[in-house]
């Protein structure tokens, strides 16, 4: 793997960015959204991929095109949407066009949505394992970028940490809690970037905001991956039923006013996460660049700013 500056990168990553904010949007009005979310001092774009989403590539370069300084980042792209040659050459060719603003994150995505596409789920850890064996093999012809892309995982559970730990630059957890990212950071030790995702709902009434989280959170539950790793974080099948219960929805999905949403991305750093992307969980999409711009003020961004001390 090639050496990535990793404080550097830190450095550019800021401390909080946003994940998906107007992905499902048409181009154009996610390109306008990036320019804004860059202005407001965000530091990273963070999207998913999924089976009706954009492809994964083609959306980073829509995003940096649409911008001049932040990072842009997968996550994930999905290892079994491409193959390792495809993976490796599109991130360097990425990272050649916007040196030291594309950061690929890989992910195993989940066996549903793999096999609806055509393919076998392997064993994950395993899988990733020699995905990540097949992209060292490849031979980009042109010459290589001015930075080397940085490379992290989709990771939950101990041993897909520990491959991140071992063979990439760190660590993107998605749905996660402060709880998890303190053991997340205690596996990955101190080098590795950790950057988990945190959904986030405007919404001071619990019955609103409540529902708007257990609407986000219903494909999740009915995805093993998720599931076996809200086990782990002390869930139990009570916290399943009937949509999820208040604690499992509390414990994933923060809400409430800015001031209660700032507080549980300070207890993620706090936890050990270098950077931290909230996700605006919104039942009206359009309302999420206006929630981001409020919750950029109570992150204590602001343009040139990438701080939340």
């Amino acid at each position: 793997m090639a050496i990535v500056d990793r404080d550097a990168l830190r450095r550019r990553l800021g401390r909080v960015g946003v994940w998906g904010a107007l992905a499902l949007r048409p181009a154009a009005e996610e390109r306008r959204a990036a320019a804004e979310l860059e202005r407001l001092g965000y530091g990273a774009l963070w999207f998913g991929e999924g089976p009706a989403s954009k492809e994964a590539f083609a959306h980073a370069a829509i995003l940096l095109g649409a911008t001049q300084r932040i990072v842009v980042a997968t996550g994930i792209a999905n290892i079994y949407g491409r193959d390792a040659t495809a993976m490796q050459n599109a991130a360097l060719a990425l990272a050649d066009a916007h040196p030291g603003r594309f950061v690929l994150g890989i992910g195993i995505s989940h066996a549903p949505l793999v096999q609806a596409r055509g393919h076998d789920y392997g064993q994950p850890v395993r899988a990733m394992r020699e995905y990540l064996d097949a992209m060292e093999r490849v031979k980009y012809a042109p010459p290589p970028p001015p930075e080397p892309p940085a490379r992290v995982l989709a990771a939950l559970r101990r041993r897909m940490l520990e491959l991140a730990r071992d063979r990439t630059d760190g660590a993107h957890p998605y749905l996660v809690t402060a709880e998890h990212t303190a053991r997340a950071r205690t596996v990955l030790g101190r080098g590795p970037i950790l950057a988990p995702e945190q959904g986030v709902v405007l919404e001071t009434e619990p019955a609103r905001a409540r529902a708007t989280a257990r609407q986000h959170l219903a494909l999740y539950l009915s995805l093993p991956n998720y599931v076996n790793n809200f086990r782990e974080m002390g869930f139990g099948d009570a916290d399943f039923a009937d949509g999820g219960s208040d604690r499992l929805v509390d414990g994933l999905v923060a809400w409430g006013d800015v001031d209660a949403i700032a507080e549980r991305i300070r207890r993620h750093h706090a936890a050990g996460a270098d950077h931290v992307a909230i996700q605006a969980v919104t039942p009206d999409p359009a309302r999420a660049l206006e929630e981001l711009q409020l919750l950029a003020a109570a992150l204590l961004i602001s343009p040139g700013s990438r701080s939340t001390s």
